[in-house]
């Protein structure tokens, strides 16, 4: 930051020497604090005990000359002295007022010749990045229209160089400047040197002979600085985190058996570049016990001494382990609290043994009462009703205590959202000792939701999201949304409406509204050629009941209204004269089959178990649902869906999340549409499988499909000779099919059974990638679809022309009327006739050329449709990336089947605005 001073006063630049000067006491930099006062002058020599007769304060501009003399011990009728005078000039630069002081005596008439110091008239700071102005500002005691004075300005050199400190930064430096101005003012520069963040260069450890450094180093959370660490917060030091390790080793020695380990001391040193540390521990190791005798001693009239005993984790002879100590003390009092006794005490006392070298254990419980709850309390919630707290209860009032069921109240109602995560169910003492006071102190937070999107996909382009969710209504727990989204092929909006206890009772009840517009697509030669469009309008309404505490039911009524159409331009056509339908030599049979308006009347169960810790990231927990649907209690469609789905997932140690899931589906017609190469089941209705689900294979990749390749003229001869053999396949050695897939239509069809099944691990990276939101894992993905019925395919061994005709009907065709003397045609009109009645003399034909387009020759194949799975390994990475969440994975397919289409990276990426 540039300083600027005024050119056009004469006094400018000598203001600015003199600020140099004056500053010439101050340190230089934050490393050198320290600076002497300026010294003060001598006294003139005076005549010693000379009677001071009057006393004269010269240069004040801002302070009374009564205010200087308040603050020395000079007094008129005293005698005058090198040492009084001496004194005056201490107390007059001590008060921090004044920049120079001179005392003289003429025959007793003193004279204090003053310079005040400036005043200041703003702070200025230059060279911070790291931190922002307004976190340093409040900071400085030094303030605009306050008096100079370099104590203070130390003292804010001390204040910024700490807050560097703090985030790591220990080569930060501040050299204060003054720019003088006119009128006595000045303005005060802190020039801020941030420097690079102080890191941890090794961290060595003596006295370990039982555990390496690197071991050791292991259990530290502070990590020291390599390229493997690029992005980890974990290799800056920090005085607090150094603390903690010693915590870390202790706690790892104990859980290994050494009892007497302890760390003697630990020292950070800073190299002397200032931009690294070198932390050193000593530690004594101690020797290593085993578990002695081990009991329990209940003095609960309820508990069972040798019983509980039995049950103990740790046996005679393990290796003593202070953390399965501490495990058992808490399942101990967990089991009493789920007897009622709430206040029930578990004590270890230790025997240890230096002879042997064991560690005896007996732990007591003491005897205390048993507990009910007198009372449940709720506070905090302003907008909530007390009621939507309660229900999430598992104890009443008047109940028995249990600690399991305080603990299941609590993470319910931290799962209802409405409430800061911070929440545990508070116990207090009643009003007698076997009662007890339950206390939900919640604290409110905004459960209402507008949120905007915008993203790009791999599957549907750019996409476009608007919700308006609010998920506390009127305080009663109710959730009210409206949605809309548009894409390149789909868009929809949906109105929703959930009220999780029905009249108070334990029964939810929703319904959802929803048009939803789908459009399919097909590969065609190498773009994605829309097909058939799917436009559903409906609503379902539901009902679920918990059957157990991780265990609900859930029931569906549905009823669509589907409309499912092919563009006319791209795939109807009257060749045979019938009338304008759908051409199965533009679309294939299977779509002409598909079109039509139809509703469907659905009827569905469900069975949810769900034990996952969180349903956003777990990391710990099972989910698993089963769900029925039939179709045809009225409607037009008529069948039966059954699918299936579970995840299981566990921390394997060390960050790792490994997970398990799996789903499979079966749907079966009850209509039967007599129809050879039909299938009973719908296309609309049928399970498809690809990108996302089943990654290393495009949109619709895996399963039945057909493929329409054309023929290619190979030898040149104008004829394709493609059913000599009479099977419909071209003859080997003369013409065939082009064997780029770029050139083939590509229909996925879809199945009536599938199966998918996923593993994956998650792999933790350093706190400053988790930092970013960066999750790397590498998965497996397997699954199949198939099991329709063989639709009819088409074969073209001569080119095709689809004519063009008119409003009623007529064939178009192309007739030159007039031409130029090179037989050129210059006059074209469109008429209904074959032939010319009239054509110019040059031309060889009277015939008119149709008007149209031409079908290539074409044969079709059913490829697919087999159980065999389709295998895929690969890696990718979720970020939480500050433009949105953003997945990336990169595939390699294992195994395949004929006609399956794969892609080896897929992404998808969306943003909040």
């Amino acid at each position: 930051m540039a300083r600027c001073v005024d050119a056009g006063r004469a006094s400018g630049l000598a203001a600015v020497l003199l600020g140099t000067t004056i500053l010439a006491g101050l340190p230089v930099s934050a490393m050198a604090q320290a600076a002497a006062a300026p010294a003060a002058p001598a006294a003139s020599a005076p005549v010693v005990g000379e009677t001071i007769r009057s006393i004269q304060v010269v240069g004040a501009e801002r302070l009374e000359a009564q205010t200087i003399l308040s603050y020395v011990k000079l007094r008129i009728g005293q005698p005058y002295t090198s040492a009084a005078a001496d004194e005056a000039l201490k107390d007059l630069y001590e008060t921090e007022l004044l920049s120079d002081v001179k005392i003289t005596n003429e025959n007793g008439f003193v004279t204090i010749e003053v310079k005040e110091n400036p005043v200041v008239n703003r702070i200025l700071l230059e060279g911070n990045k790291r931190i922002k102005s307004d976190k340093i500002l409040p900071e400085i005691k030094v303030a605009p229209r306050q008096i100079f004075t370099r104590s203070k300005v130390r003292a804010d050199v001390a204040r910024i160089i700490e807050l560097y400190k703090r985030q790591g930064r220990y080569a930060a430096t501040v050299e204060p400047k003054m720019v003088m101005l006119e009128q006595n003012r000045v303005d005060i520069v802190f020039e801020i040197t941030e420097g690079d963040k102080s890191k941890v260069r090794q961290i060595n450890i003596i006295g370990n002979e039982k555990f390496s450094d690197g071991e050791l180093r292991g259990q530290m959370v502070t990590k020291q600085a390599r390229i493997t660490k690029l992005f980890s917060s974990s290799t800056s030091y920090d005085p607090d985190r150094l603390a903690f390790d010693q915590q870390k080793l202790r706690q790892f020695y104990l859980t290994e058996g050494y009892a007497d380990f302890r760390v003697v001391s630990a020292v950070a040193e800073l190299t002397p570049d200032k931009k690294d540390f070198i932390i050193t521990y000593v530690v004594e190791e101690g020797d290593r016990y085993k578990f002695g005798d081990i009991k329990v001693d209940s003095q609960l009239r309820d508990f069972d001494s040798d019983a509980l005993t039995r049950q103990l984790p740790m046996k005679t002879g393990d290796w003593y382990n202070a953390k399965l100590v501490e495990d058992t003390i808490e399942k101990l009092g967990d089991t009493a609290g789920a007897f009622g006794y709430a206040f029930a005490d578990v004590r270890p006392q230790y025997d240890r043994s230096k002879e042997d070298l064991t560690m005896g254990l007996k732990f007591v419980i003491a005897e205390a009462p048993r507990v009910y709850v007198e009372r449940i309390d709720v506070n905090g919630n302003t907008l909530t009703q007390d009621k939507v707290v309660r229900r999430e209860f598992r104890l009443a009032e008047g109940d028995a205590f249990n600690s399991l069921q305080v603990k299941r109240s609590s993470n319910r109602i931290k799962s209802l959202g409405y409430f800061q995560e911070k929440f545990e169910v508070e116990q207090k003492p009643g009003a007698a000792a076997d009662r007890i006071i339950l206390e939900a102190n919640v604290e409110e937070k905004p459960t209402g939701q507008l949120q905007l999107s915008a993203g790009f996909s791999s599957l549907e382009s750019f996409i476009f999201q608007a919700s308006v969710q609010q998920r506390n209504f009127r305080g009663r727990g109710q959730t009210v949304g409206i949605s809309g989204s548009y894409s390149r092929y789909s868009k929809s909006v949906e109105a929703s409406f959930t009220e999780p206890y029905v009249f108070d009772k334990n029964v939810s009840l929703g319904v959802d509204i929803y048009r939803r517009d789908y459009n399919s697509f097909r590969f065609y030669t190498s773009d994605r050629d829309t097909t058939y469009q799917q436009a559903t309008t409906g609503f379902q309404i539901r009902a679920g009941l918990p059957l157990t505490e991780f265990l609900t039911g859930i029931a569906r009524y549905t009823l669509n209204y589907d409309d499912i159409s092919l563009d006319k331009g791209l795939f109807f056509s009257d060749r045979q004269g019938g009338g304008y339908q759908c051409d199965p030599l533009l679309a294939g049979r299977y779509l002409c089959e598909a079109i039509g308006k139809r509703t469907s009347s659905i009827i569905g169960l469900s069975l949810i178990y769900d034990t996952l810790d969180n349903r956003v990231r777990p990391t710990r927990g099972m989910s698993a649902s089963i769900s029925g649907d039939f179709a045809g209690l009225a409607g037009s469609v008529k069948y039966g869906r059954v699918t299936a789905k579970a995840s299981r997932y566990w921390p394997v140690g060390g960050g790792f999340i490994f997970s398990l899931s799996a789903e499979g589906g079966a749907i079966k017609s009850f209509e039967n549409r007599n129809n050879p190469g039909v299938d009973d089941v719908r296309l609309t209705d049928r399970f498809y499988l690809g990108e996302p689900q089943i990654r290393g294979f495009d949109i619709r990749g895996v399963g039945p499909r057909v493929l329409r390749k054309p023929y290619m003229d190979t030898n040149g001869d104008g004829v394709i000779s493609g059913d000599a053999n009479g099977n419909g396949v071209v003859d080997a050695g003369e013409d065939g099919f082009s064997e780029k897939r770029s050139d083939w239509a590509d229909d996925s069809l879809g199945g009536k059974y599938y199966y998918l099944g996923r593993a994956e691990l998650e792999i933790p990276l350093g706190s400053g990638a988790r930092e970013l939101g960066l999750r790397p894992s590498i998965f497996v993905d397997a699954g199949a679809v198939w099991g329709i019925t063989k639709p009819r395919l088409d074969t073209v061994l001569s080119s095709t022309l689809i004519p063009e005709r008119d409003a009623n009907g007529a064939a178009l065709y192309n007739q030159i009327d007039a031409v130029d003397s090179n037989c050129t045609a210059t006059s074209v009109s469109i008429v209904t006739n074959q032939t010319n009645p009239n054509p110019p003399a040059c031309l060889t034909s009277n015939a008119n050329v149709a008007r149209g387009s031409t079908i290539a020759p074409f044969q079709e194949f059913f490829v697919g449709n087999t159980w065999k799975p389709r295998v895929a390994v690969g890696i990718g990475v979720n970020w939480n990336s500050p433009f949105g969440p953003f997945r990336i994975d990169f595939s390699k397919v294992l195994l395949k089947q004929d006609g399956d289409d794969t892609k080896a990276f897929t992404f998808n990426v969306g943003t909040q605005f």
